[in-house]
């Protein structure tokens, strides 16, 4: 209770203190303004885009592999990639295919093989489209929806009609506001008939997940790639629960269709989504590390500034010092109701610093890019303001702590 006590009376004498030199005590929450506007809005922004891409990222599945011929970047050195490219055989159709017969533990298996295009209608135009070939069964690997008409069927890929299900940024930017179900689009001058639209899924990091089109995989192969060989194979697992056990069949059904012999290393790599979540997470954290030393920069000129302020203060104010002794007053009294006061003004420079990053916040997320001021980074910020209140006001309040009363009373 008496400690208390002695934590209201400082916090008088300390805010009396900031409301006497208001311009001052503004001045110096200047630096610390800066520091916590930028440590919130990196935070902000780094806690809105993970958000958005795990959203996003979702969509793939956390039960499909990938077979493909490398590890997906970032899992391996660039050297390694350039060997496995050399050395390792393709994904081939027909690999998908026996995979297709072959596997017990798969829901849906599709092959994908993905490149971009311009894409025409008439007189208009889309460039820089995505073109991918697959089949049905990309409707359950991919988790995407159809808005209009339908998906592609196993009578599209085997028959001779070439069709085609378009993204809803395709269809806006080509057809605007018609319906594309039964008009023909053209690639590489080859025509398709438009069988569907797919629902709208936005952005993935500013990359369009809408700017897409997907025809059948022979068609892809024979117009596009003019080539037996795939980019991957989308193989979702029958569940969450048979994930371990259905990545081992499938390694163990590669390696069959591939006639590796026992201690021979794979030819081939499986990947998920995981994968690039966990690569994401690794560039987060590189630019939080530089965003928080451009921080605490920021706050450390803020914190100089601080002290500079309080050394100021004991100095004008030793004959109060002084008198306070007098008549009573400990050296832990003296030091609480300064440091009291530090950590009183770099709090306001908190406060003002998390509202010009909630004003921030909100205009970047409706103009920019997705950005989140979560509760855990305001308390974080208002936590950093307040430490460094009491680090930078430490000194002063020392030096005013042990101050003689007698040579304080005799100071003008």
């Amino acid at each position: 209770m008496k400690l208390l006590a002695e934590f209201r009376e400082g916090l008088g004498i300390s805010w009396g203190a900031i409301r006497a030199n208001k311009m001052r005590s503004t001045l110096a929450t200047i630096g610390i303004v800066i520091g916590i506007v930028t440590v919130t809005l990196m935070g902000a922004a780094i806690n809105g885009l993970n958000r958005a891409f795990i959203n996003s990222i979702s969509a793939l599945g956390a039960d499909v592999f990938y077979v493909s011929r490398n590890n997906w970047w970032g899992n391996d050195s660039y050297d390694t990639w350039v060997k496995n490219q050399r050395r390792r055989p393709p994904i081939r159709l027909k690999e998908a295919e026996a995979l297709a017969r072959q596997l017990t533990l798969a829901d849906a298996i599709a092959p994908e093989e993905d490149d971009s295009r311009t894409v025409k209608y008439k007189t208009r135009s889309a460039s820089f489209v995505n073109i991918i070939g697959t089949t049905e069964a990309y409707l359950k690997t991919s988790g995407v929806g159809v808005a209009q008409g339908r998906f592609l069927t196993s009578a599209d890929d085997e028959g001779s009609q070439p069709v085609v299900v378009i993204g809803s940024d395709v269809a806006t930017n080509l057809f605007r506001g018609e319906s594309p179900l039964g008009e023909r689009i053209k690639i590489e001058d080859q025509s398709f008939q438009v069988v569907g639209v797919l629902e709208k899924q936005g952005t993935m990091l500013g990359w369009s997940l809408d700017n897409r089109v997907i025809i059948p995989i022979r068609e892809d192969l024979a117009v596009i790639w003019k080539r037996p060989t795939i980019d991957q194979i989308d193989v979702k697992a029958i569940g969450l629960a048979q994930l371990d056990e259905a990545r081992e069949e499938l390694r163990q059904t590669m390696r069959h269709i591939r006639h590796l012999a026992p201690g021979e290393p794979d030819n081939f790599s499986i990947n998920q989504q995981d994968l690039i979540v966990k690569l994401f997470h690794q560039q987060t954290s590189t630019i939080a590390i530089i965003g928080l030393f451009v921080t605490s920069l920021s706050l450390f000129v803020g914190g100089i500034g601080i002290m500079n302020i309080m050394f100021v203060s004991v100095a004008e104010r030793t004959r109060e010092i002084g008198v306070r002794k007098a008549i009573g007053a400990k050296r832990r009294n003296i030091l609480l109701q300064f440091l009291i006061e530090a950590a009183c003004i770099c709090l306001l420079g908190g406060l003002i610093g998390l509202g010009i990053a909630w004003g921030t916040t909100l205009a970047v997320s409706h103009f920019l890019f997705p950005a989140s001021l979560s509760g855990t980074i305001v308390a974080i910020a208002l936590l950093v303001s307040l430490l460094t209140g009491v680090v930078a006001g430490f000194l002063p309040a020392w030096r005013a702590a042990r101050m003689d009363p007698v040579e304080a009373l005799r100071s003008e």
